[in-house]
């Protein structure tokens, strides 16, 4: 099964809410979404890499909600709906923002060599998790939870006030759990050049 089967039965599978229908065939038809990179220069930074990536922060985040110590200590318990749309379609905010290219590096010969690579332009900069959740929410409604897990997912990554963060993690333990998925895929899971 390819990684855009995959994601679409999971997808078709579990999100069935209003408006889910027309995101996903915005996904598949109307975006870049299925061939975009995750990244320029890091984790899964090849074409089809931000499908593969969400993928992965998916069976992350299933696997981290389902230990008993989660469910039992922590007591964090979501719906597979949640936990489907949270994950696949945290990084939705990326669509559109890679285009290829090439870049010279110098070789072990000296000679400079054109290798490809991809540049990140932003053409609607309304930030990075809050960029998921206004899309997400052109199509369907999101509860609290779900929203605020998409866009605190980058966690202690991001460039806003640690107070603030804080806050979110502990106000929203999706967020956290999200933010310990999306970490373990890209940073144990995902290959860097």
């Amino acid at each position: 099964m390819t990684v855009k089967e995959e994601f679409c039965s999971i997808y078709r599978e579990l999100i069935t809410r209003p408006g889910s229908d027309a995101l996903l065939d915005y996904l598949e038809n109307k975006s870049d979404f299925f061939s975009a990179p995750a990244s320029t220069k890091y984790h899964n930074a090849f074409a089809g890499g931000l499908a593969a990536h969400c993928l992965n922060v998916y069976h992350c985040l299933a696997d981290y909600l389902s230990r008993p110590r989660v469910k039992e200590v922590y007591q964090l318990d979501y719906t597979p709906e949640t936990i489907a749309i949270v994950a696949l379609l945290h990084d939705v905010c990326k669509i559109g923002c890679y285009t290829a290219g090439s870049r010279n590096v110098k070789g072990p010969d000296g000679k400079w060599n054109a290798v490809p690579t991809f540049f990140y332009h932003d053409p609607l900069p309304y930030g990075h998790g809050e960029k998921s959740v206004y899309i997400i929410t052109g199509f369907m409604r999101l509860t609290r939870d779900e929203a605020f897990a998409i866009r605190w997912h980058m966690g202690f990554s991001g460039p806003e006030d640690v107070r603030t963060i804080g806050q979110a993690l502990s106000q929203y333990p999706l967020a956290f759990a999200l933010n310990t998925a999306d970490m373990e895929a890209s940073y144990f899971l995902e290959q860097t050049p």
